[in-house]
């Protein structure tokens, strides 16, 4: 047990709350991040940081730079690819995950429209359906109106 003690720095160890006593529980450190997370680079930010490197002519400049901006050479290689096949970064890059299926896209579209067209039809039937009622309302108005000035006079 003795041995335990010595092998971790008194520095880490939390005192205890007894007197001159030291805990063998560690103090977290509070410089270590919980979670790691990816960096997000933003298009204008790597289209910056390639004209940078395209403008590095001395032998280490580029390697300056990555250090100073906090990437990797790796990365800097997968920018310029994306530059060469799409012209342009960020704006034409593809999503990651799984692609969706154009045949099973165009269903849903051709669905979707489908129940469009019969929501429409409806609305028309019932549209037709208050004009004719509207018609004959009118008709018979007219009608009654017709027999009392037929009467009055």
């Amino acid at each position: 047990m003795a041995n335990l003690m010595k092998a971790v720095p008194k520095a880490v160890l939390a005192p205890s709350p007894l007197e001159g006593a030291v805990s063998a529980e560690p103090i977290a450190d509070p410089e270590v991040a919980a979670v790691a997370r990816r960096r997000n680079v933003a298009p204008a930010e790597k289209r910056r940081i390639l004209a940078l490197a395209d403008k590095c002519t001395e032998p280490g400049e580029v390697g300056a730079l990555l250090r100073r901006e906090g990437i990797y050479s790796s990365q800097l290689s997968a920018w310029r690819k994306q530059r060469v096949a799409n012209g342009t970064l960020g704006v034409g890059s593809t999503k990651r995950g799984s692609k969706a299926d154009p045949a099973i896209a165009e269903a849903h579209r051709v669905a979707k429209l489908v129940r469009e067209n019969e929501r429409l039809r409806h609305q028309l039937a019932q549209a037709r359906l208050i004009i004719g009622v509207q018609k004959k309302v009118s008709s018979l108005l007219a009608l009654q109106m017709g027999d009392d000035s037929d009467g009055e006079s």
